[in-house]
């Protein structure tokens, strides 16, 4: 794979994106750079632009892109940005530059990260944020491992957001009225979707491996091989992006909702994560004997310390809290055990160089970059602050409290005011998370919902 564009000069950049325009002929060129909610935001130009605005710095947008709310609005008090809303210029990684494979006219897109004029990263742009991260491991000399495992529904198309959703038709057919966990059959009713998925995650380098059916109606998981953190957080904003368009191209809709459906179990993005020693290569989660080590055991220690107040970015939408219920395939707490899938922390069985721990707290409407992040953060103030963890938790942790946030108030009063957090994540980036969620709940508090009107209209 190509290195990092932070490793190379300007001018091997522009000789590689060059060369693989050249090499593929392509027309188009889709800049690309995820926003707080995880959107793709960017331009989209001819390819000799393109090579125009990487010599001069001209793939230019505003800054305040990143405090956009997810339903196209900007908090009222902009605690960061310019009032003037100066623009920042898109330099594109072109490790990630590849093909788009759904387009008939060759078309390549490019992910960006976001720079001032005098050079200076965009800290608040959520792939500088893991960035930021990933230099405090990187500074004591440990190298993170990232397996994420996403979840999402296929509906049929809906128009009328007032209507609830449903499951699509099938090759059957039929629509499926019964959970199908791990059904195979289940899965083939839309083989012709998922050999698409394929063929698009291939061309593309999206390290997919095991396709799933899961617990609800229509209902997929996706597994990705591990890797490097901030490769695979681009393979999953890629890989949603192509789930959604290739779900279009065969009729139906993909949600990556946490709780789309009534009765229904939400969708999660599961994060798998361990931490190997730079030099060496050696996981740090176990010794020679096979044992699990003090540092990950103070990794866990972080994860149950500090990932209460970081779930504004691992459940950062209102429904998000609709996935986080008691019985729910979803956890309620901190709590972690061997091979437990009732608590938040799993530590699956596995051998030695492989153990690791999985974040089960995430939802499958996070933004990857920002959920990869805030575990990792998470695990880093626990090792350096030698943190020990509770006792692993032994049958069900659906019994023991809800020590989770119910909601996004709560999860956001804990985020603004955790100090480790605000060093890890940077203090402008978590007044920027605070502000657009502020504002995206005021405008969820204008809306009255049909619960409201059947249970309240005529009975109170």
């Amino acid at each position: 794979m190509t290195p990092d564009s932070n490793t190379l000069s300007e001018e091997s950049e522009f000789d590689i994106a060059k060369e693989f325009l050249a090499r593929h002929n392509i027309d188009e060129v889709e800049c690309l750079v995820p926003d707080l909610a995880g959107i793709a935001r960017g331009k989209i130009l001819p390819a000799e632009k393109f090579l125009k605005g990487m010599r001069e710095h001209g793939l230019r947008i505003p800054e305040q892109i990143f405090i956009q709310t997810v339903n196209g609005d900007y908090p009222m008090d902009d605690p960061v940005t310019s009032p003037a809303t100066i623009d920042v210029y898109l330099k594109p990684d072109v490790a990630t530059m590849r093909r788009v494979p759904w387009y008939s006219d060759p078309t390549a897109q490019v992910i960006c990260d976001a720079h001032y004029f005098d050079g200076g990263p965009v800290e608040i742009a959520p792939r500088q944020t893991l960035r930021r991260v990933l230099k405090l491991f990187e500074d004591q000399g440990w190298l993170p491992l990232i397996a994420p495992e996403l979840e999402f529904f296929l509906v049929e198309k809906n128009t009328d957001p007032d209507y609830p959703l449903i499951p699509p038709i099938g090759r059957s057919g039929r629509r499926e009225t019964a959970r199908q966990s791990y059904g195979v059959d289940a899965v083939n009713e839309f083989d012709p979707l998922f050999e698409e998925v394929y063929d698009f995650c291939e061309a593309q380098e999206i390290d997919i491996d095991t396709l799933t059916h899961e617990a609800g109606a229509a209902q997929m998981e996706m597994n990705f091989n591990h890797g490097a953190a901030l490769d695979l957080a681009d393979q999953t904003f890629l890989f949603k992006r192509t789930v959604r368009e290739t779900a279009l191209r065969h009729g139906v809709y993909a949600t990556f909702m946490a709780k789309p459906m009534e009765n229904e179990p939400g969708s999660a993005m599961h994060v798998h994560q361990s931490i190997l020693d730079r030099a060496s290569e050696v996981n740090l989660f176990s010794d020679t004997d096979g044992n699990s080590t003090k540092q990950f055991m103070a990794y866990i220690g972080g994860l149950q310390k500090y990932l209460p107040a970081v779930m504004p970015l691992l459940a950062p939408n209102v429904n998000s809290y609709r996935r986080l219920m008691r019985h729910s395939d979803a956890p309620i707490n901190t709590h972690w055990g061997l091979d437990n899938r009732t608590v938040g922390f799993r530590v699956p069985v596995s051998s030695a160089p492989a153990r690791r721990v999985e974040n089960r707290c995430a939802g499958a409407d996070c933004n990857p970059y920002l959920a990869i992040a805030a575990s990792l953060a998470c695990g880093y103030l626990g090792m350096i602050e030698n943190l020990e963890p509770t006792k692993p938790v032994e049958g069900s942790g659906y019994r023991l409290a809800h020590t989770l946030p119910r909601t996004l108030y709560d999860a956001l009063y804990r985020f603004s005011r955790n100090g480790g957090l605000k060093r890890a994540l940077g203090e402008d980036f978590v007044g920027v998370v605070a502000a657009v969620k502020d504002a995206e709940l005021d405008a969820y508090q204008r809306v009255i919902s049909s619960w409201e009107r059947e249970h309240l209209l005529l009975n109170v």
